[in-house]
């Protein structure tokens, strides 16, 4: 009992410490927000149409920017469903196979009805000991959450929590609305700024003459300091925001573009880019008046991703869209097959759906071609 209850208080304090850079990021917000709205607006700007502006902005920036910050943290990541984890006969063959070869087979007997097709560096099924399943393509675990996450891109400290599938999108507005924030109070500032700080290097006699605009050394001191964090922080977010508007437009995560995803032929870092439009349609989803809100609107489950090498790998089941159900290599070969539930025929036919979308589209351009090559002979 003694070392788990240590291991508990451990655990205990960690989940503490967790949360500090949390408590970092909250603490400046509010100080921020008293600099500005109190200490600038309304006691340093003295011309009201002026200052009713700047609140009414700022407020919908800050209003915005918290809603996205809080969804981040407290949007749970979603695991792999119920199909990826090995049952219990499963888990005992399993363990009753001591060679890594037979193992391997047992899982892609296993794999053969999930659409999963990203392999390891070694050409093996994607396996977590510590969860005990298969993981879905762009899945990994999070040793700091202790579990699997689906499209993980990576465990945050700013918001104490996996940045991945069901939150990447509200992390993509928090970095887009913070920077916008520390823009807009750089810009209003600045002004007011200037003033104290040529202030600063007159001589003494003349001070008051160019401190007439601020009323108080305290809100000085706040002007100054608020337009440094400013300017600081917009250089930090500038650049992690830019570099994240990258792997929306490539349909990276931050773990792909450090490592690419192996599939059967290789390595291939492009393996799930469909273009642009589609790369950022799969975070922010088909209706554009849900893209500023930091509301789920992204396309798919988590678990499986169009790819245009889907075909590729024999393995799996072929995805003709004349069959709603498709057929495994084992029933192909004539050998008994288990039937797929409800959610693995919807994994399935994630993908065959975007595949006659596609299909669809080439056709309809190639037809729209035809009819006015024929109306010009």
């Amino acid at each position: 009992m003694a070392p788990s209850g240590s291991r508990n208080i451990k655990k205990g304090c960690w989940r503490v410490l967790y949360w500090i850079p949390v408590l970092f990021i909250a603490l400046v917000v509010a100080w921020s927000y008293y600099a500005y709205v109190l200490q600038l607006c309304i006691e340093s700007i003295e011309h009201t149409g002026e200052k009713v502006i700047y609140l009414l902005v700022y407020h919908v920036v800050f209003i915005m920017f918290v809603w996205a910050y809080w969804q981040t943290i407290f949007t749970r990541p979603m695991n792999p469903l119920k199909e990826f984890h090995l049952s219990y006969s499963d888990k005992e063959l399993l363990e009753r196979e001591d060679r890594g070869e037979s193992q391997q087979e047992i899982l892609r007997r296993i794999a053969r009805d999930l659409p999963i097709y990203t392999r390891t560096n070694s050409g093996a099924i994607r396996f977590c000991d510590r969860c005990q399943l298969l993981k879905p393509d762009r899945c990994h675990h999070c040793s700091v959450c202790n579990k699997c996450i689906l499209k993980m891109d990576h465990h945050c400290p700013w918001v104490n929590n996996c940045v991945g599938f069901s939150n990447y999108k509200f992390f993509m507005l928090f970095l887009a609305y913070s920077l916008l924030y520390c823009l807009f109070i750089t810009a209003t500032d600045l002004q007011y700024f200037i003033k104290f700080w040529l202030a600063g290097g007159r001589a003494h006699f003349r001070l008051r003459e160019y401190l007439n605009g601020l009323p108080d050394t305290q809100a000085k001191f706040h002007i100054l300091f608020l337009f440094f964090s400013a300017c600081m922080f917009s250089v930090s977010l500038a650049s992690l925001l830019t570099y994240h508007c990258w792997l929306v437009c490539r349909n990276r995560s931050t773990l792909e573009a450090v490592r690419a995803p192996v599939f059967r032929h290789g390595t291939d870092k492009s393996g799930f880019s469909l273009g642009f439009s589609k790369n950022f349609r799969q975070v922010f989803g088909d209706e554009v008046k849900y893209w500023p809100i930091p509301v789920f609107s992204g396309l798919g489950d988590g678990c499986s991703f169009p790819t245009c090498l889907v075909n590729l790998d024999p393995e799996q089941p072929s995805s003709s869209p004349t069959r709603s159900h498709p057929v495994s290599k084992s029933a192909a070969d004539g050998r008994q097959s288990k039937p797929l539930t409800e959610s693995q025929s919807r994994l399935l036919t994630s993908t065959i759906c975007w595949s006659e979308i596609d299909s669809a589209t080439d056709r309809k351009g190639a037809s729209n071609q035809g009819m006015t090559i024929e109306h010009e002979a």
